[in-house]
């Protein structure tokens, strides 16, 4: 009897012992060995350390993370990464290997009876991510004003682990500037406990500054979804700039008008961090009436051409910019004090007004030269470059900050919150932080060249999501691919290089040692 209209059916593999549709998902926990992650979890997470009996931090948070990079995207679907009997099978084998054996009969003993599972159970991970929470910060919280609850000290290992990723990936590909994009972006949900957002909806808003020349999120502060974007971005700046790993010189900043803050200027502008000196920043300026009166008065030869890049060519656009002779009350000029330029961009408005409203609310400020009305948008800056550079330079972190969210929210699973606990909420965020810096080191140390660029959902298409079966023989574990599938060789080439990864590592190590 057919199953269906074309002429094919399906039917169970008896012998399911071994088989696995993530035959390219080991490598990411071995770059988790080789990178330190599961090393720094076992060193600084402590959630567990007081138990004698179940599993440890290390076990919870790699299942998490790898279930992030599978595709995962809540609790539940751990039950799934568990009845992957070839990845389990893996798994089981590899999760303590190269502990000394005081250790692993340590971990062993955790279990009284026969362990049946790879993966911890959704009960025990909810209540592990309940642990992340403090009852008397989160009590302060409330619609109408903001607050931003102190994490605990499992919130605040979880960040020292991130630093130890970071600080690897720095020494791995040394870069002497770090160019940090801060941006917030809304996670929306329908937990009654959820605070409603600018936009009406109930929502949480991450801060998150990231690093442009590692790829890598440095730093993330979970906030309720009714803190403003602008609510202390100067902590969170020089919390990143003292987690900042060593070998950085040089800081550089970017942020969208949510950091037009007067002290964050001035600190940056001022060079009042120790370490670092002046920072160099572009900032997306207040369009307030001032700032429009000033750019009223500019002559039209003051106007250029704004050109953006495309493969390498400068195009130009329907965009114009102008150096403003802009000088705000915090900004006044002193003896041998830094510099504000203010730049803007005008955009002829196309679309034409509709009859009877004689003042539209646009989602943009406006301003009307002559008869022709423009959008009007402004920039911060302290960088002694040419005003269009500065620009450019300025709108190199909206794609990224976007593709970073994107990827954090539907690519990974920070977009659907677990939890009604914010505490909880905010060690899932951490946690799927650590799955985005994980592939993020997958793609440029141990990857082709070409694929830095790639989406987790192409690395999903490509080389994670294989069939393959699992096999054991003369204490050897293998895992079976199609030989003819491009991907093949593809892991060959990554174990090789995640190998060397580990063995620099070691040497350094060493190097270190009295």
């Amino acid at each position: 009897m057919t199953q269906g209209i074309l002429p094919f059916q399906y039917q169970a593999e008896l012998s399911t012992t071994g088989m696995t549709a993530l035959a390219g998902l080991p490598p990411y926990f071995e770059l988790a060995v080789a990178s330190g992650l599961a090393g720094s979890i076992r060193r600084h997470m402590r959630v567990c350390a007081e138990q004698t009996q179940g599993w440890t931090d290390e076990q919870i948070i790699m299942s998490l993370v790898m279930l992030n990079i599978a595709g995962g995207g809540c609790v539940d679907d751990l039950r799934v990464l568990e009845k992957d009997a070839g990845f389990a099978r893996v798994l089981r084998r590899v999760e303590f290997h190269g502990l000394p054996r005081k250790e692993r009969r340590q971990q062993e003993r955790r279990w009284h009876k026969e362990r049946k599972r790879a993966v911890p159970s959704p009960p025990v991970v909810f209540r592990y991510l309940g642990a992340f929470s403090d009852p008397a910060e989160e009590a302060k919280r409330g619609a109408g004003y903001a607050f931003i609850p102190v994490p605990n000290e499992h919130l605040l290992a979880l960040g020292k682990v991130n630093e130890d990723l970071v600080s690897f990936a720095q020494r791995k590909a040394p870069h002497e500037e770090a160019t940090l994009d801060q941006d917030a972006t809304l996670i929306e949900t329908y937990k009654a406990e959820a605070l409603r957002g600018y936009k009406g909806d109930k929502a949480y808003q991450p801060l998150t500054t990231y690093w442009a020349e590692q790829d890598m999120v440095v730093h993330s502060e979970f906030r309720d979804g009714n803190v403003p974007a602008g609510c202390g971005n100067l902590k969170v700046l020089k919390e990143t700039l003292r987690i900042l790993p060593q070998g950085v010189m040089k800081v550089y900043f970017r942020s969208d008008t949510a950091a037009y803050q007067k002290d964050l200027l001035i600190y940056c502008a001022e060079g009042k961090n120790e370490r670092f000196g002046v920072i160099e920043f572009a900032v997306g300026a207040d369009v307030t009436a001032e700032f429009k009166r000033a750019v009223a008065r500019l002559r039209e030869d003051e106007w250029h051409p704004l050109e953006k890049e495309i493969d390498g060519k400068l195009v130009r656009t329907d965009q114009e910019w102008a150096e403003v002779n802009f000088v705000p009350n915090w900004a006044g000029y002193k003896k041998g004090g830094p510099e504000y330029r203010f730049l803007a961009i005008r955009e002829v408005l196309q679309q034409r007004e509709l009859p009877g409203l004689d003042d539209p609310q646009l989602p943009f400020p406006t301003l009307d030269i002559g008869e022709v009305r423009y959008k009007l948008f402004g920039v911060v800056t302290n960088r002694n470059l040419p005003g269009d550079e500065v620009i450019r330079w300025y709108r190199g972190r909206c794609g990224k900050c976007e593709e970073m969210h994107s990827i954090l929210k539907e690519d990974l699973a920070g977009g659907q919150l677990p939890s009604s606990l914010f505490g909880a909420n905010a060690a899932w965020w951490a946690i799927t932080v650590l799955a985005f810096n994980l592939n993020s080191l997958m793609k440029r140390l141990a990857l082709p060249q070409g694929w830095a660029a790639k989406r987790l959902k192409a690395i999903r298409f490509g080389l994670i999501h294989l069939a393959g079966r699992v096999m054991t023989h003369a204490r050897q574990l293998t895992i079976r691919l199609n030989a003819g599938h491009p991907a093949y060789g593809l892991l060959l080439e990554a174990r090789r290089c995640i190998q060397g990864l580990r063995r620099h590592s070691e040497m350094v190590v060493a190097s270190r040692s009295p």
